[in-house]
């Protein structure tokens, strides 16, 4: 197994996505290197700085703004398949852990954006030219939770991806957001 660490400079008033990481320990596992983007966990913390983080490696300042990430990651995959196999010949039970959110990584935030406007297509189940109007609302909700619309050229890619135009994906989001307002 080859752990790989990351330091996330998130300090900066207006954090620059793609190219937070300050220093990284064997990059060469996923390809990543110093000066390179976020991945979508940290884009999605950055936007939501309310909820508690810590638990994910990240540091605040004294006024409570999150200015740092320290990221250990390994490969389970060993782990995983055992686990798999495990729970094959156990009997169900319900899970006691919490459930970890979704993390995308890319060797440049396009890609991080990228995969995550995949994740949330794939969660509606549908192809894009069959999706409805409440289905690409549901996508631009996720993905805002996600802190994309904020991304550079955020919007353009979602409407991209989901065959609309610019002005219809600010529609939507607009919508998403009232919505959720409403909530």
């Amino acid at each position: 197994m080859s752990d790989r660490v990351v330091l996330h400079d998130l300090s900066a008033p207006d954090v620059d996505l793609g190219h937070t990481i300050a220093a990284i320990e064997n990059g060469h596992v996923t390809g990543r290197e110093v000066g390179g983007p976020s991945s979508s966990l940290g884009a999605g913390v950055l936007h939501n700085q309310g909820p508690d983080h810590n638990a994910f490696g990240y540091f605040r300042n004294s006024a409570g703004r999150i200015i740092a990430a320290l990221c250990i990651n390994f490969d389970v995959s060993t782990i995983q398949r055992l686990q798999s196999l495990l729970q094959g010949l156990l009997p169900a039970a319900a899970s006691d852990s919490p459930e970890q959110p979704d993390e995308f990584f890319g060797r440049d935030l396009v890609a991080v954006m990228d995969a995550m406007v995949t994740e949330a297509i794939r969660e509606v189940g549908k192809p894009v030219d069959q999706m409805s109007r409440d289905d690409r609302i549901a996508i631009l909700t996720k993905l805002d939770q996600q802190g994309v619309p904020q991304m550079r050229k955020g919007i353009d890619r979602v409407a991209a991806r989901l065959r609309i135009s610019r002005v219809t994906a600010y529609s939507y989001l607009d919508e998403a957001r009232n919505q959720a307002a409403r909530e």
